[in-house]
């Protein structure tokens, strides 16, 4: 199931290679996929059952299944790595005897498929990084996994890949969220840590995201020495066994609680969360993924009674009952809606299978559930612990200017003016929650403390006030969302958290969380937008992305629905820094700006099949708030019909 090794040359006279050769001659199959599947096939440490399954496929003459997961290496990312498990195609061989919940015994074979080949060979390159890091120590790395098909037996995998390389692997005994991965590798004082999830991606996806030190995902220069050593064992060069094998650790019940206490520090207002308990009704779906851990036992512990929606509580990688696992589609939310409805609740919470991210739905004074956006809920958090915070004199004129707020270039910049209302900072950072993880680390040096997580979250943010920065809340438009820096990513347990203690804010106030919104939009103005995406799968949707984003790079609109195009920010090409001086890494998005200060973010997705379209307008609010945000919505939903006739356009031109 699992192998590495080399290619094995066949013959001159071979009827296998004679027909790839065909195919790639009558252009149906890539010279890339042709040499890729003749590697797999020859290699001596290829399965049976993988070799089978190439050979079905061939003789079934599936040139299109053979080009998508052949096409290319499935590349190790700054992050790690993700793709499908499961072909369009299932072969013979892979189907097997079947595998729990329905899925195929074994992985898809393919140099383009998330498979054990290319989970091990990135369980032994970021081993091989970690020991050269840190030279002369046993180092421990942590490891987690989600509830997604295979997902277990790539952990143990990884672990096993580790522990061949004499490094201490702590093992989590039953599937855990990636924000408690991130957590962990800090509280266990561990080099790095791996997750094997793919998210909210469907269902016949997988990955493998790996973490450093810190607790953040992988930046530079760490992420460019990992990615050396998984490209040198794809070369051949695999690293030497240690003479000791690692440990194995299972992690569990003291590992949920020293993460549940540090959730608890994020409750700005804890008298309002007792007073309003019996009052306040929230329902929850973990959509069949890692938030049922952790989530449930959080509000038991801080006294907010949650109603779970059964149907979807047990961890199962089909993920049944929505048609994506995704608390960004109103679909997945829609049996949780209907339980609220029945139970009359203030608020319905949803979070995808690895629990970094989290959707919700609030009833109007209508009883109506209205789903509320990424950014939205990003608002609402950081205006409400900016003013809390401030009420509190926990921030105040002397100290506000190392205080921040920190958000993606494609986040609404209503956070933005929320925070230049105050007098503190907003930092931009590129897509990927690595990068606002990559800033806590930088404000955590500021700091100068020896042993950083000793010291009380009080402490930490005293030193930070007093010399260097304090990170009050960060987020980005896709449903992620941070409380504070005792984790280094996205944590939807804490975003459940924060928003259950605004709707208790707001209900104590005689107001629902739409009434506290719009309370804000009046003071700062209304801002808006929309997420446009577009899929292109496999070999061929992969060159349709490049070509469109080099399209929109190399000829720019010059005017959408007659706004003039102002100024083009593209940050493949151009230098950028970011409010405190550090420059942003090169990244292919495009940023246009109109005239009348709406704009419009064009970028490829890093973990999708996808491009992405991003767009943003705002207004004052004025009298009329409710007219206001009908006319600004639309112009937005104009906007994107405009540009997919663009796209098509552009697609038939290339």
């Amino acid at each position: 199931m699992f192998r590495l090794g080399g290619y094995r040359p066949r013959m001159a006279t071979d009827p296998f290679r004679d027909k790839l050769l065909a195919a790639q001659a009558e252009g149906h199959l890539l010279p890339s996929t042709v040499e890729n599947i003749l590697q797999v096939h020859g290699a001596p440490a290829t399965t049976p059952v993988d070799r089978d399954s190439i050979d079905e496929l061939v003789e079934g003459s599936a040139w299109s299944e053979l080009n998508d997961r052949f096409f290319k290496h499935l590349a190790f990312g700054t992050g790690g790595i993700r793709g499908k498990t499961i072909g369009r195609v299932v072969t013979r061989g892979e189907q097997g005897v079947g595998g729990p919940l329905g899925a195929p015994e074994h992985p898809a074979v393919g140099t383009h498929m998330m498979n054990g080949e290319n989970m091990a060979r990135a369980a032994l390159g970021l081993g091989a990084y970690v020991n050269q890091a840190f030279p002369g120590r046993r180092n421990k790395v942590v490891v987690a996994h989600d509830t997604r098909h295979y997902s277990r037996a790539f952990a143990e995998l990884c672990a096993d890949r580790l522990r061949s390389l004499g490094i201490d692997v702590l093992l989590f005994a039953e599937e855990r969220s990636t924000p408690q991965l991130s957590f962990s590798v800090r509280h266990y004082h561990a080099q790095a840590g791996i997750v094997i999830s793919a998210s909210h991606n469907p269902p016949d996806y997988n990955g493998f995201k790996a973490y450093f030190a810190d607790g953040g995902q992988l930046v530079e220069p760490h992420a460019a020495g990992v990615i050396a050593e998984v490209t040198a064992i794809a070369n051949g060069k695999l690293p030497a066994p240690a003479a000791t094998p690692g440990t194995l650790t299972s992690l569990g019940a003291e590992a949920d609680a020293a993460f549940i206490a540090a959730l608890e520090t994020l409750v700005l207002e804890p008298g309002v969360l007792k007073a309003q308990k019996e009052k306040l009704r929230i329902v929850y779906s973990s959509l069949h993924g890692t938030g049922i851990k952790i989530i449930p036992a959080l509000f038991a512990q801080t006294g907010i009674p949650l109603s779970i929606v059964e149907a979807q509580r047990a961890g199962d990688g089909r993920f049944p009952t929505v048609q994506s696992p995704n608390p960004e589609e109103a679909s997945a939310l829609a049996l949780g809606i209907a339980q609220a409805k029945a139970e009359g609740a203030d608020l319905l919470l949803a979070t995808d299978p690895d629990c970094d991210r989290m959707g919700a739905a609030v009833r109007d004074r209508g009883g109506n559930y209205v789903i509320v956006t990424g950014n939205m809920i990003g608002s609402i958090l950081a205006f409400y612990r900016v003013d809390r915070l401030f009420a509190q004199g926990i921030l105040n004129e002397g100290n506000r200017a190392h205080a921040t707020l920190i958000k993606t270039f494609v986040t609404t910049d209503l956070q933005k003016r929320i925070a230049e209302s105050y007098g503190i900072k907003c930092v931009d950072t590129l897509t990927g929650f690595k990068y606002i993880g990559e800033k806590l680390r930088d404000y955590e040096q500021q700091t100068g403390a020896a042993d950083y997580d000793a010291l009380p979250f009080a402490e930490r943010r005293r030193l930070q006030l007093e010399q260097g920065t304090f990170f009050i809340f960060g987020g980005e438009e896709s449903y992620g969302y941070s409380g504070g820096d005792y984790v280094r990513d996205k944590d939807a347990n804490a975003a459940a958290l924060m928003f259950a203690e605004v709707a208790a804010w707001a209900k104590s106030r005689g107001e629902t969380l739409l009434d506290y919104l719009d309370a804000i939009y009046r003071r700062f103005g209304f801002y808006t937008e929309k997420l446009g995406t577009l899929t292109f799968e496999g070999a061929k949707g992969a060159q349709q992305i490049k070509a469109l984003l080099a399209s929109y790079r190399a000829t720019p609109p010059a005017a959408f629905l007659g706004r003039k195009l102002a100024r083009v920010d593209d940050f493949g090409l151009a230098d950028f820094r970011d409010v405190d001086g550090k420059p942003i890494p090169k990244e292919t998005m495009l940023l246009f700006h109109l005239d009348d200060g709406s704009r419009m973010a064009v970028r490829g997705s890093g973990t999708e099949p996808k491009i992405k379209f991003y767009f943003f307008t705002q207004a004052g609010a004025g009298a009329d708030l409710d007219a206001t945000r009908r006319a600004r919505v639309a112009f937005l939903d104009e906007w994107w019909t405009a540009v997919q006739a663009d796209v098509a356009a552009r697609v038939a031109g290339v």
